[in-house]
């Protein structure tokens, strides 16, 4: 170690002083429309808690009943002895749900796309990505051997000069793959033209859905249900730690030949353990919940475009979108810092915030990623906006 550490050090400290440095704030009590913290109850607007799940009494219940009836941990992967009967009922009925043949569940989203391409690709094949992907995509890509392709975010026609080079390649299998919202900036991807172009060149769709399932959609069913293509989407990914609950766990949902190779040759799969029972039983629940969650929906939109509209009014710098997701930005070199002395100040108004910067987004492009939840009150919007205001004031009064 004789060195290393001292390089360490100093890699840490020029993170501190780049004002990148992330630091994680304890909370106190369980997650919601407000959380505790050490300075007192904040309200929460930076979870991924859409439908306000995480909560719910409903599911608590059901995780403690499971715990009972199925005991604490599964102590083993699926194909030893690790699947109980509610595994099995939950993968169905998240298929069902999704209108897709079949579901496998996995340990986690990032471990689900972690370990679906380098079944599905080989040498032979060919995989085009999105250059804004999730990092879970990203990573479950270089594992595979396929010639990777990127195209540029949501651009369409860069999406269809990387298939004419895939198919001109003689690529035996391509694969499209997509987020199906891109969490750092709230936007959509165009999945209908997306379809059309895998369609006419015989490529294969998958999405990652993570910050859609539940709540996106006419009935939830996600992005794939709000472009009107459930039908020709091949495989979607998502995660049972942000809608759905909030608690743990992912999966993939696709034909049901592609499911069951997964069961057979997906490596976070067969050497995972299996999702916890609580988690399980409370997942089951959640989906339910979510299934009949009509009025969160509305409510969740409400409060988004009253976000945006406060906010736009007020002079902020907002990514244009209708998700609940919002980017507050502060670009430039200095934007980073002003961010995070931002958030700092919010905290002190109450309202609990965080600021990204490099490298979770590109150098130059720091924000604050606020996300709305179907939990909050008008009022909750309304103190939130007023506090961004109150923080910009703070912190230009601070630095002139």
């Amino acid at each position: 170690m004789y060195g290393i550490r001292e390089e360490l050090a100093a890699e840490l400290e020029g993170i501190r002083a780049a004002g990148l440095w992330k630091a994680e704030r304890e909370l106190i009590g369980p997650q919601g429309a407000s959380v505790g913290t050490a300075g007192g109850d904040a309200l929460n607007f930076c979870a991924n808690n859409y439908l306000g799940l995480a909560d719910h009494p409903e599911i608590i219940a059901a995780a403690q009943s499971a715990m009972d009836e199925f005991g604490y941990g599964m102590a083993s992967v699926r194909f030893i002895c690790g699947t109980q009967t509610q595994h099995t009922a939950l993968e169905r009925e998240i298929a069902e749900f999704l209108g897709m043949d079949a579901a496998i569940l996995y340990s986690s989203c990032f471990d689900a796309n972690g370990g679906l391409f380098e079944v599905l690709l080989g040498p032979e094949d060919a995989v085009i990505s999105d250059e804004l992907n999730h990092a879970s995509i990203i990573d479950g890509v270089r594992l595979c051997k396929a010639v990777r392709y990127r195209y540029r975010n949501r651009d369409m026609a860069d999406l269809e000069a990387q298939l004419v080079t895939a198919r001109g390649a003689g690529a035996r299998r391509v694969l499209v793959v997509t987020d199906g919202v891109f969490s750092m900036d709230g936007s959509f991807t165009p999945l209908d033209a997306i379809c059309s172009l895998a369609e006419r060149f015989g490529a294969l769709v998958m999405v990652d859905d993570s910050h859609a399932t539940g709540f996106v959609g006419p009935r939830g069913r996600g992005t794939p249900e709000q472009f009107g293509v459930v039908d020709r989407v091949d495989i979607v990914s998502g995660t049972l730690g942000k809608a759905l609950g909030g608690a743990s766990g992912g999966f993939i949902a696709a034909r049901s030949e592609i499911v069951e190779l997964l069961r057979q040759r997906s490596r976070p799969y067969l050497f995972s353990n299996a999702v916890a029972p609580a988690v399980v039983a409370g997942s089951r629940v959640a989906l339910r919940l979510a299934a009949e969650a009509d009025e969160g929906r509305a409510r969740l939109r409400e409060n988004a475009a009253l976000f945006r509209s406060l906010m736009e009014s007020a002079g902020f710098d907002i990514l244009p979108g209708e998700h609940p997701i919002h980017a507050v930005m502060f670009p430039g070199e200095d934007g980073a810092r002003l961010a995070k002395a931002m958030s700092e100040e919010m905290l002190r108004h109450g309202v609990y915030v965080i600021a990204f910067s490099f490298p979770v987004v590109p150098r130059g492009r720091a924000r604050i990623r606020v996300q709305l939840s179907a939990a909050h009150s008008a009022d909750d919007v309304r103190a939130c906006v007023d506090a961004f205001v109150a923080a910009r004031e703070a912190v230009a009064g601070a630095e002139a």
